[in-house]
């Protein structure tokens, strides 16, 4: 299953699709070069894509917190990555405004964990007519992802996709239960496994999220077997120097070898 994108291609191969980008807006030049890497990258393999980046980050633990370069300074950079390489490309937001506001830049809204039990949220996402990504919250199990979906349907928006990030384990560790993704895809939507922010160790005593970057190819190996539909990761240069979630993000250098990886698996997953 692939979500209704006009501008999403390879859909005839049968591929796995592709969500990945850096976590923010962080300045004017580097979000192209990103998206120029993974355009190439996506394009050799014949893997479906679509650009990710937050045009503001709203859900900081910090106040002194890095948010963004300016909210449309942000979404015009995502218009301008979708026209220049002819991807679609998706954003979060997490108000009734952010919604109306995002809307004209981006071919997909998503609603972060945290927000997806948030009715008028999830309304206004649906109002807009782009594709809706639904995070499932760290807090539900994956049945309940059903009333997330009905909300959106309600408002007459049948394009809807579901992403499984983990689940809260202890204050400041998350575990992946990959029985979730089979239950999501009962609902008939294309179920996405985020392997980046499920490796992310939050509630830190220092205020930023840590992260387990290492075990991105483990998750990710488990969800293709599993026949997800979609992978989300978030991507760097360097990762150390990343301005939000540098923790648990995977080396741009390395994303290469990984899709290699897991097209392997997911064909043989699906023969």
């Amino acid at each position: 299953m692939y979500p209704r994108l006009e501008k999403l291609k390879y859909q005839e191969t049968g591929n796995f699709f592709l969500i990945a980008g850096p976590c923010v807006i962080e300045d004017h030049q580097s979000p192209f070069a990103i998206a120029e890497r993974l355009v190439d990258i996506t394009d050799r393999l014949h893997i479906p894509f679509i650009f990710k980046a937050s045009y503001k980050k709203a859900n900081r633990t910090r106040i002194d917190s890095f948010t963004g370069i300016g909210d449309k300074a942000g979404l015009e950079i995502l218009a301008q990555i979708r026209e220049k390489f002819n991807v679609p490309v998706v954003t979060d937001i997490h108000n009734e405004a952010d919604a109306e506001m995002a809307a004209p830049y981006v071919d997909v809204v998503q609603i972060p964990a945290f927000l997806c039990r948030q009715t008028s949220l999830l309304e206004a996402a649906a109002k807009t007519g782009r594709c809706v990504n639904i995070k499932k919250g760290q807090f539900l199990a994956p049945e309940a992802m059903t009333h997330a979906i009905a909300k959106v349907n309600y408002c007459g928006n049948d394009n809807v996709m579901l992403t499984e990030r983990g689940t809260t384990f202890g204050y400041q560790d998350l575990v992946v239960d990959f029985r979730g993704v089979t239950e999501m895809r009962k609902n008939d939507v294309p179920v996405v496994v985020d392997i980046t922010h499920s490796l992310q160790r939050p509630n830190q005593p220092s205020g930023v999220s840590g992260g387990n970057p290492e075990m991105i190819e483990t998750i990710g190996r488990a969800a293709v077997a599993v026949q997800c539909d979609g992978i989300f990761m978030e991507t760097h240069p360097e990762p150390s120097k990343a301005k939000s979630d540098g923790a648990n993000m995977l080396p741009l250098d390395r994303a290469e070898s990984l899709l290699q990886t897991l097209l392997r698996i997911h064909q043989a997953a699906t023969k």
